[in-house]
């Protein structure tokens, strides 16, 4: 009886996460792949960094799957005189106690969204490093732990690079997933036109929000979806492809053992919002270049050529027998 029961909570949950991915779904035209890898941080606790042209709704996205949770959410916008107390908090002296208490700042939210992160100088980037990697902020000789569930969508403009700080490879190892947009074709631009318009004239619909409990049971069941031992193989033989084998002088550095959790843990969340209780090799394909491209650089050899990560991913996918 219990575990009929438990089933019956597992399947509400899921049908409330697919009406969330539904609602997003009405909200961003043509952003479905967007759509997927912002619901799989979600479900794993990993970060993501969000890389297009401005206009491509980076930032509506992350608001949209924000007003869906029950959290709280931050958004901050990067600029070079940023300080990381700005971003973390600082103590403050209270008068009336004659004491300082820590006032925390914007990183204190469920979901925060950092736009234009590569604008933010390093101290700053190096405080936000910390509280992805430890869940946690330091302030003097005191730590302070983050909310639960805790997640950063980092934004960054790929046309204009003009006074940013490139963000340095230990903290993109960091990110859980690098998603880049590219331009809608021409039925989407309609699609766009036609949704503006619609909501112009009744207003955007509100979801019912999702509980923060929902969102760390998800997690939980995304940890029990099964990885097979020959697909567990075929996503070892993937990342190791990067450090030796026909492409390997191609990559000055090779993807690391975070990768290889990452390109699992992003399989087990597509096969959980697809309905599965088991990852297939397709999971792993989907999400192969988002994991995987940036944890890796390519050889001065191989970029003076035109060569770009996801393209070596791309190679390293068709030469590489899935089972």
């Amino acid at each position: 009886m219990a575990e009929d029961a438990s089933a019956e909570l597992t399947e509400d949950r899921f049908a409330r996460i697919s009406g969330l991915r539904q609602w997003m779904q009405a909200g961003l035209i043509g952003s479905e792949d967007l759509i997927e890898r912002l619901l799989i941080g979600l479900l794993t606790g990993g970060h993501l960094l969000i890389e297009g042209a401005p206009g491509l709704a980076k930032t509506r996205a992350a608001k949209l799957m924000a007003s869906a949770l029950s959290g709280s959410f931050a958004r901050v916008q990067c600029t070079p005189d940023l300080l990381p107390s700005d971003l973390t908090g600082t103590d403050v002296f209270n008068p009336e106690t004659g004491k300082f208490a820590f006032s925390p700042g914007p990183v204190f939210h469920n979901l925060v969204l950092v736009d234009e992160i590569n604008r933010a100088p390093p101290k700053v980037q190096s405080a936000l490093l910390e509280a992805m990697a430890e869940t946690q902020v330091t302030s003097g000789s005191t730590t302070h732990a983050l909310p639960e569930p805790f997640c950063v969508i980092a934004t960054q403009n790929s046309i204009e690079h003009e006074g940013t700080f490139p963000l340095p490879e230990a903290q993109l190892d960091r990110f859980l997933l690098h998603i880049v947009l590219d331009l809608p074709g021409l039925e989407t631009e309609r699609r766009i036109l036609d949704l503006v318009e619609a909501e112009s004239q009744q207003g955007a619909a509100e979801p019912d929000a999702l509980a923060l409990e929902d969102v760390m049971q998800a997690r939980r069941d995304v940890v029990g979806i099964h990885l097979s031992p020959a697909l567990r193989d075929y996503i070892a033989r993937l990342v190791v492809a990067t450090r030796k084998g026909p492409f390997s002088d191609e990559i000055e550095h090779a993807v690391s053992p975070r990768g290889t959790l990452a390109l699992a843990a992003g399989a087990r969340a597509r096969a959980y919002l697809a309905g599965r209780d088991h990852a297939l090799p397709e999971d792993v394909d989907a999400v192969a270049a988002d994991a995987l491209a940036h944890r890796m650089v390519l050889s001065w050899a191989a970029a003076a050529e035109g060569r770009r990560p996801r393209a070596v991913i791309a190679d390293i996918l068709a030469a590489t027998e899935a089972l």
